[in-house]
C-alpha cells in the first residue's frame, strides 16, 4: 500500500508541474433517458410553467425548480470525505429575452436536513451564471442543489455543469462487462452508453466478454454502437467462467503491461443486464480521478420495476453468520423511494456489488485479481480483501444504475451451491468466522430447509460444503464442473422445478402466517418442528402460500404446499418426505463432523492458495482452457 500510495503523489506532483486543470465531475439532467424513469429523481417542480426534457429547462415567467433530488444534488459529504476537492464551480447556461431574469441559487443540506444558501446570482440576459462554492462543512452528510427562478420572461436552462480544478495527471479510463446468453440486455446496455457522446470520448475501452453461445455481436445495436466507439471496443470471446471470470478479464486486460504503460487505469465493471444512467459513470471516473489515494467506487442500484426505489445505501457483510448484502449502517435508506427518501448522512461501505464498481488499477496490482468463484460473493470478497490491504469503497450516492428487483428471484436455485461454497472460503480466509460459528450457521440454516421441505436446497448446501472442504482444487477449472454436477443432482428433487400456477388444484386453501416469532426462538421452533414431523404432526395438505408468507417456520408446519415462486410466474410444490427428511438430516450431521474436525485445516489451505488462485497466470490459463 505504501508504494502505491508513494505512486499517486509521484504522480499528483509530476501533473502539478503540468499546471491546473478543470475536471467535468457531474453534469445535471432534467429527465430520464426513457420515459419509464420518473423526471422528480432529476428535478423539482415549485411554482409556474415548466417543461422539461433531458438536456433543457423551460421555464415560464415566475417558474421555480430546483434539483435537490437523487441525481440532481452535488453529493458534497462524499466528495469532502474521499477526494482533494476543497471547492466546485458550477455553471448554468441560461437563455431568455433580452433583459430576462433569472435567479440562481446553490442552496446545501446537512446531516439533519437544515437547508441554508451558499451563494446566489441574479442572472440578465442570455449566458452562463457561474458560481464557485466550498465543499469544506460536509463531512458527516449533506449535498448541494440548484434553487432556479424566472421572473417576468420565460427562461430556458440548457446546461448545468459541475466542475472541480486539479493538477492531478488525467487517469486512463475503461468499462468492463461480461455476458452469458443474455445477447440483447448486454447490446442495450453497451448501447446506452454509445448514445452519450461524452461518456464516448471519455471512455479509454471497453471490454466486451461473451460468454454464450447467443453472441451478443450478432445484435444490429450493438454494431451500431461499435461504430460509435471503434477501436475502443474490444469484444472477448471466452469459455463460461461465470460472472467472476468475465469481470476478471475486464480487469486482466486492463492491467496488462501495454494497458499500464500510459499510466494507472480505473476500470468500471458493469452487469449486462442494467439499465444504464450514463451519467452514473462519468460521475464514478471523475470521483476516482481526484480521490486522495485509489479507493474502489461503487454505484448503487436502483429497482428496475420499481425505478425510484433504492436498495440500499451501502452493503456489508456479517462474515460470522455467512451473510451479505446488509445495510452497512442503521441510518441507510433500503427498499424506499429516493424520491420521497433523500439520504442526507454520509454512509460508508464495507463493499459494493459489481452492478456498477470502480476497480483502481494500482488495487489489482496489488492484491491480485478476484478468486475464480464463478459467481457469488466474488465482488463481495474482492472488496472485502481489497479494504484489508487498505483501500476501502466508496459507494456513490447519486451514482446509480437500474438492475432487476432481487425480491422477484427464488433462492432454490443452483446458485446456492456458490454461494454456500464461497461464503465459507470468504469469511475463513478473512478470518471472519470461527469453527464454532461456522458449524451453528449451518446447522440451523440448513435445518430450516429441511423443515420445509426444500430437500433439494438443503443438498445443494451440503455440496458447496464439501466443495468447501475439498479445497482449492474445487476452484482449478473455474466452476463448470461444479455447476454441471449440482444442476444434475437437483433434477432428482421435484421441488426445485417451478409449475405453472395451473398445476396446483383448484380451491385449495391458502395458509397465510400470523405473527413473526423472534430470531432468538429459531432452534427452539426447529426442534419442534423436527419432532412435530418425526411424529407424522404435521397439518394436512395441499394448502397454498403466497411467496411472502413462506417463512420456513410457517411453510414447515404443512404435510404439502404449493407455494408461489418470487418471481410470480409459477408454484414449487413441496411434500413432506419423511424417509428423505432423515436421510438429508444425517448426511448434514455427517459432514458437520467433517467441517468440525477439518475447518482448521482447510481454512489454511484456502488461505495459502489464494495468492496463487488469483495470480494473472491462473487466470490466463483459464481464459484459454
Amino acid at each position: 500500500m505504501q508504494d502505491t500510495k508513494a505512486q499517486n503523489e509521484t504522480g499528483a506532483a509530476a501533473g502539478a508541474e503540468r499546471g491546473p486543470r478543470d475536471v467535468l465531475i457531474q453534469r445535471t439532467f432534467f429527465a430520464g433517458t426513457r420515459s419509464w424513469v420518473n423526471d422528480q429523481l432529476y428535478t423539482r417542480e415549485h411554482a409556474g410553467r415548466v417543461r422539461r426534457t433531458r438536456d433543457t429547462l423551460h421555464l415560464g415567467a415566475g417558474a421555480r425548480v430546483d434539483t435537490n433530488t437523487y441525481f440532481g444534488r452535488f453529493e458534497a459529504s462524499y466528495w469532502q470525505r474521499w477526494t482533494e476537492l476543497d471547492s466546485v464551480r458550477v455553471e448554468v447556461a441560461i437563455e431568455t429575452e433580452s433583459g430576462g431574469e433569472v435567479d440562481v441559487l446553490v442552496r446545501a443540506s446537512d446531516i439533519g436536513s437544515h437547508v441554508r444558501t451558499v451563494d446566489f446570482t441574479r442572472h440578465i440576459g442570455s449566458g452562463t451564471a457561474s458560481l464557485t462554492v466550498p465543499v469544506t462543512s460536509f463531512y458527516d452528510g449533506g449535498g448541494m442543489w440548484l434553487d432556479l427562478r424566472a421572473f417576468d420572461h420565460d427562461a430556458r436552462i440548457t446546461s448545468i455543469r459541475w466542475y472541480a480544478t486539479t493538477t492531478r495527471e488525467r487517469r486512463q479510463t475503461a468499462i468492463a462487462i461480461c455476458t452469458f446468453n443474455r445477447a440483447d440486455d448486454c447490446a442495450a446496455t453497451v448501447s446506452a452508453l454509445a448514445e452519450d457522446s461524452e461518456v464516448v470520448d471519455l471512455v479509454g475501452t471497453v471490454y466486451l466478454t461473451d460468454q454464450g453461445t447467443d453472441l451478443v455481436e450478432t445484435r444490429e445495436n450493438l454494431q451500431q454502437a461499435k461504430g460509435i466507439f471503434g477501436d475502443k471496443l474490444r469484444y472477448i470471446r471466452q469459455a463460461n467462467l461465470g460472472g467472476a471470470g468475465g469481470f476478471s478479464r475486464g480487469l486482466f486486460e486492463a492491467t496488462s503491461t501495454d494497458s499500464l504503460a500510459s499510466g494507472p487505469v480505473d476500470t468500471l465493471l458493469m452487469d449486462d443486464d442494467v439499465r444504464v444512467e450514463p451519467e452514473s459513470v462519468l460521475r464514478l471516473f471523475a470521483f476516482a480521478q481526484l480521490t486522495r489515494s485509489p479507493i474502489l467506487v461503487g454505484a448503487q442500484m436502483l429497482y428496475l420495476f420499481n425505478p425510484d426505489y433504492l436498495l440500499v445505501s451501502g452493503e456489508r457483510t456479517d462474515m460470522s453468520q455467512l451473510k451479505a448484502g446488509l445495510d452497512s449502517d442503521d441510518w441507510a435508506v433500503r427498499d424506499e423511494s429516493v424520491i420521497d427518501n433523500i439520504q442526507e448522512r454520509r454512509i460508508d461501505a464495507e463493499y459494493n456489488a459489481w452492478w456498477s464498481c470502480l476497480v483502481p488499477s494500482e488495487v489489482t496490482e496489488d492484491i491480485g485479481l478476484p478468486m475464480p468463484y464463478f459467481f457469488q460473493w466474488d465482488d463481495i470478497e474482492y472488496g472485502i480483501r481489497a479494504r484489508q490491504a487498505g483501500y476501502p469503497t466508496a459507494t456513490l450516492q447519486g451514482a446509480a444504475v437500474w438492475h432487476a428487483d432481487f425480491y422477484w428471484k427464488d433462492a432454490d436455485d443452483f446458485g446456492q451451491f456458490f454461494y454456500q461454497r464461497n461464503s465459507l472460503i470468504t469469511a475463513t480466509i478473512r478470518h471472519g468466522i470461527t469453527r464454532k460459528q461456522a458449524i451453528a450457521r449451518l446447522r440451523r440454516t440448513i435445518g430450516q430447509t429441511i423443515a420445509s421441505m426444500s430437500y433439494g436446497l438443503a443438498i445443494t448446501r451440503i455440496r458447496g460444503i464439501e466443495a468447501f472442504l475439498e479445497g482449492p482444487s474445487t476452484l482449478d477449472d473455474g466452476g463448470q464442473r461444479a455447476l454441471q454436477s449440482i444442476r444434475a443432482e437437483r433434477e432428482r428433487y421435484p421441488e426445485t422445478k417451478k409449475l405453472p400456477v395451473d398445476a396446483m388444484p383448484a380451491g385449495v386453501t391458502v395458509a397465510r402466517r400470523e405473527g413473526t416469532p423472534d430470531d432468538s426462538a429459531d432452534d427452539k421452533i426447529l426442534g419442534k418442528r423436527a419432532v412435530q414431523a418425526l411424529l407424522g404432526r404435521k397439518r394436512p395438505g395441499p394448502v397454498s402460500i403466497p411467496f411472502e408468507d413462506a417463512k420456513w417456520w410457517h411453510v414447515s408446519l404443512f404435510a404439502e404446499a404449493y407455494v408461489t415462486d418470487a418471481s410470480q410466474t409459477g408454484v414449487r410444490h413441496r411434500t413432506f418426505d419423511r424417509q428423505r427428511a432423515i436421510a438429508i438430516t444425517k448426511e448434514l450431521e455427517a459432514v458437520l463432523r467433517r467441517l468440525n474436525s477439518e475447518f482448521d485445516a482447510a481454512a489454511e489451505r484456502w488461505r495459502a492458495a489464494q495468492p496463487e488462485l488469483t495470480g494473472r497466470e491462473n487466470w490466463e490459463r483459464l481464459y484459454n482452457s
